[in-house]
């Protein structure tokens, strides 16, 4: 039987599949279930600063800048009240997680701006989260505001967050810097224990017949893993922060090639919202029968060895393979 066991954000896993937030983590039934089908973590639903910030009755100035002049820009925001976790809620969500199951619970905090969060973070951590997952996400729309500044607000969040608590902090970004490898490098000197990539931008629709601006959410599909196999792979060996692959493991398949580019955990949830929990079990045993049939003793044998530092060929990683790849369809092209 191969070694399923890996190490993420200092903790021993019993395997590398582990379950990314989502509403199914909103559940302790459904925890237990995640832990019965052998997932070895869960990074619980995150926990918004808009919800941190309406439960203290004082929204930043940076989210409602402009409203007052156009009432209707209001509706924009949705009623945080609804969600069905506040921020008291939400730390009686961790202890029960943790009392509940023995695999490790990580809580999400989802905002930009340092304010709430150091004082939540820490509320976590005494609530019993195992580790801390910060999902940044910021839409930079001031066209005022430059680059480094975005930089800058990410990597002092980080550095405050980790000033202020003793478990490990795991970022979740996005993959839209102009210069992704100098990010990483940046946050992993803030103090990054891992590196999660990458968050997905959700992108608004127009109706059309109502002219309206709605929401528009659909499931990753495996193609989106190729975006994180590449910087995963090009970051192998280069950061000292823990990698791990959120957005399109689907299969086995998906995590054996995550682990190969060099990440510790590939983490998984659309998979689990078409297919149900139970393919948590179906994914480690075709992810067990394809190393015994490849002769693969360990998890810890196959990482980064498909990584930018391990292949014999590195340019498939850099710009000479994106015209590698524009001049093989030339093959497939007929003269009518």
């Amino acid at each position: 039987m191969p070694d399923l066991t890996t190490n993420y954000l200092g903790l021993a896993l019993k395997n590398p599949l582990v379950v990314s937030p989502s509403p199914l983590s909103e559940s302790i039934g459904n925890i237990l279930h995640m832990e019965d089908a052998g997932a070895s973590a869960v990074v619980l639903h995150s926990l918004f600063e808009e919800q941190i910030v309406v439960e203290s009755n004082a929204l930043d100035e940076y989210l409602t800048y402009g409203t007052e002049s156009f009432a209707e820009s209001l509706s924009y925001f949705p009623d945080l009240t609804s969600y069905k976790l506040g921020p008291d809620g939400y730390l009686e969500h961790i202890r029960r997680a943790k009392q509940a199951v023995n695999i490790p619970v990580i809580a999400s905090l989802n905002g930009v701006t340092t304010g709430g969060w150091i004082r939540y973070a820490k509320l976590m951590e005494e609530a019993g989260a195992d580790a801390l997952e910060l999902n940044i996400f910021y839409l930079a729309n001031d066209p005022e505001l430059t680059g480094e500044k975005v930089e800058e607000m990410y990597t002092s969040l980080v550095s405050h967050v980790k000033a202020s608590i003793r478990i490990p902090v795991a970022v979740k970004l996005g993959p839209y810097f102009s210069a992704m490898a100098s990010m990483a490098k940046k946050l992993d000197n803030a103090g990054a224990d891992a590196l999660v990539m990458f968050n997905r931008f959700y992108q608004p629709d127009i109706d059309l017949e109502n002219l309206e601006v709605t929401p528009n959410l659909h499931l990753s599909t495996p193609f989106e893993l190729l975006l994180r196999l590449h910087w995963v792979a090009t970051l192998c060996g280069q950061i000292k922060a823990d990698m791990a692959v959120t957005g399109g493991v689907h299969t086995a398949q998906d995590v054996l090639k995550s682990m190969m580019a060099g990440a510790k955990v590939a983490m998984m949830t659309s998979a689990l919202l078409k297919n149900g929990i139970d393919h948590v079990t179906t994914v480690l045993r075709d992810l067990t029968q394809w190393m015994e049939e490849h002769e693969y003793e360990s998890i810890a044998q196959m990482r980064g060895s498909m990584c930018r530092r391990s292949v014999a060929d590195p340019s498939a990683f850099s710009r000479a393979n994106y015209m590698k790849v524009l001049g093989s369809y030339i093959g497939r092209t007929t003269v009518q």
